[in-house]
């Protein structure tokens, strides 16, 4: 029988969270008593995720599937695989951590059945250190001015979907991409609930301040072309402030005569534009980077082995 909800769960060293998240899970899709199958991605993890995930599969061969990487290619690209895989009419994601709970799954779904194509969540009461939160509502911030997607909480994985907005995020074919920023692009009629939000069970976060910036610069570079144009037009503004400075300096000479403390103001001048300048090839260099990535065709992930039923074969 074919599912009606495909529940997605990326995993990358989560040994002590998988058979808890299993049993909370399966007691949630069970009391909705709707067909259902869970899609786990082994995200190249090192330590015993890929065994337990063998023994879930082994209790329920039906409506367990594990998607074995080749190695880490990160959590979008674990979701990017399972959404290769799904077979529902409504496709939910969810971290594997336990800090949103499986049991705010129907909510998300009645939104679904509402008419909603996609469904995201924000977290009450963020279970995350003061830095963490603070710094994750300034990125919310600038990245809702610059990419002009309107999310809440982009760092909530617990969101749902259509099966068409799936497809379209499958077969879009971007080496590097942020899911729920791509399926707004895609959606027609986007909504956020509130949802749970729990402290870590076990084991510590996947996620460091370079993941952080890494994934932000992506999603910047890759849903918008707002900071090129910044920097266009923050060019031109230096431009022609220093055609102003120019023209200062030399009436100042001509009337007032040369100033030693003059050199340093040019000297800190000149240093920062030498830095607007480094960190403008910067910009310039991520979206070519893209690029490179893209025109290299190489897979975006690696699967040794889909470990599911005969019947799903």
């Amino acid at each position: 029988m074919r599912p009606y909800v495909s529940a997605v769960i990326p995993v990358f060293n989560e040994e002590e969270n998988l058979r808890p998240l299993f049993e909370r899970l399966v007691a949630v899709l069970d009391a909705m008593g709707r067909p259902y199958e869970i899609v786990f991605t082994n995200d190249g993890s090192a330590d015993r995720s890929g065994e337990i995930l063998r023994e879930l599969h082994a209790q329920r061969p039906a409506q367990v599937r594990v998607i074995d990487f080749n190695g880490n290619f990160g959590q979008h690209m674990a979701i990017m695989a399972a959404f290769e895989y799904v077979r529902g009419d409504v496709i939910v994601t969810l971290d594997a951590d336990l800090q949103n709970p499986p049991e705010d799954i129907p909510r998300l779904i009645e939104k679904i059945e509402q008419g909603f194509d996609v469904v995201g969540g924000y977290r009450r009461d963020r279970q995350d250190t003061w830095f963490r939160r603070n710094a994750s509502r300034l990125i919310n911030m600038i990245r809702a001015r610059i990419t002009r997607i309107e999310m809440r909480d982009q760092g909530c994985m617990l969101r749902a979907y259509r099966r068409h907005i799936v497809d379209s995020i499958a077969t879009s074919g971007e080496v590097s991409t942020f899911i729920p920023a791509l399926a707004y692009n895609f959606a027609a009629n986007p909504t956020e609930i509130e949802v749970s939000h729990a402290p870590r069970a076990a084991g510590h976060s996947k996620y460091h301040i370079y993941n952080l910036l890494r994934l932000n610069f992506d999603l910047m570079t890759g849903f918008s072309l707002v900071p090129l144009q910044v920097f266009t037009m923050l060019g031109f503004a230096v431009s022609l402030l220093s055609a102003i400075l120019v023209v200062y300096l030399l009436l100042q000479r001509i009337f007032i005569g040369p100033e030693v403390q003059g050199v340093f103001t040019l000297f800190g001048i000149m240093y920062f534009l030498v830095g607007l300048g480094i960190f403008g090839l910067g910009i310039i260099g991520e979206y070519i980077g893209r690029i490179y990535l893209e025109v290299r065709k190489r897979p975006r992930f690696v699967i040794r082995e889909v470990v599911q039923a005969i019947d799903d074969q």
